[in-house]
């Protein structure tokens, strides 16, 4: 019913910048909240920032003011804007929604199928 995509991963030196974007299609209602999470080989998944209703933002400790996330409502699109990577910042990230597909109900959890981002030291 609701997917969602996401572009702009790549490899990029360390103290390099990329933009994430991801946005979401299908039986959309509404969208109470997107975000990125990542997963680093033999680790858990982790949140690296949420934005939801109101612009209200939420972080990952370890992003420490370097990433800027925003959406745009028009057009179902999250973006992540990462400055300063650093090697540890090598991971999927994935694009994750909460969705309302209908006017009843919560909403739904919707993933994407990942992006690799790699950062070289």
């Amino acid at each position: 019913q609701v997917q969602l995509v996401e572009s702009g991963g790549g490899l990029v030196e360390s103290g390099g910048s990329l933009r994430l974007s991801c946005a979401a299609s299908g039986s959309i209602v509404s969208i109470y909240k997107m975000g990125w999470y990542r997963q680093a080989p033999g680790k858990q998944r982790e949140l690296v920032a949420d934005i939801g209703l109101g612009e209200r933002t939420n972080y990952g400790d370890f992003v420490k003011g370097r990433f800027a996330i925003s959406r745009d409502n028009a057009k179902k699109t999250v973006t992540l804007q990462m400055n300063v990577l650093k090697p540890e910042d090598t991971a999927v990230y994935y694009c994750h929604g909460e969705i309302y597909v209908s006017v009843y109900g919560p909403p739904v959890d919707a993933w994407g199928q990942g992006t690799q981002v790699t950062v070289s030291s």
